[in-house]
């Protein structure tokens, strides 16, 4: 299996992991578990992303924002969908600070919309 299809077959699998724990009744530690596969999927997610923009489109690009930026202007993802990318990757750098309850709060309340946009997008890709 070649690398792009490698970063995929990953970034499937991590939506998945972070489908299922959102499915779970809430507590702390469901909370905790699902904000850590946010941070692992989106991780796999971005750089699926990147990856593929190398191969498919000869797109260099080496950071999260810039790479979801270059996805809209090859017309993969809209504009919303662009914003709430950007978001996402604010939320993402934010998770460093769940130690601070609020902040915890907060993202895990976004987890769900962030879950069903990874999936939304990576589905537009022809790997």
């Amino acid at each position: 299996m070649e690398r792009l299809e490698i970063r995929y077959e990953d970034a499937k699998r991590a939506i998945g992991t972070l489908r299922e724990i959102l499915q779970q009744p809430f507590s702390i530690i469901v909370r905790d578990a699902a904000i850590q596969r946010f941070e692992y999927t989106f991780e796999a997610f971005w750089k699926f992303i990147r990856e593929y923009l190398r191969i498919k489109e000869g797109i260099i690009c080496n950071a999260p924002k810039s790479c979801f930026r270059e996805v809209f202007t090859i017309a993969v993802i809209k504009e919303d969908e662009t914003v709430k990318l950007l978001e996402m990757t604010d939320d993402r750098n934010m998770t460093s600070h769940t130690y601070k309850e609020k902040v915890a709060q907060i993202i895990y309340g976004k987890l769900k919309d962030y879950s069903n946009l990874m999936e939304d997008a990576i589905g537009r890709f022809k790997v």
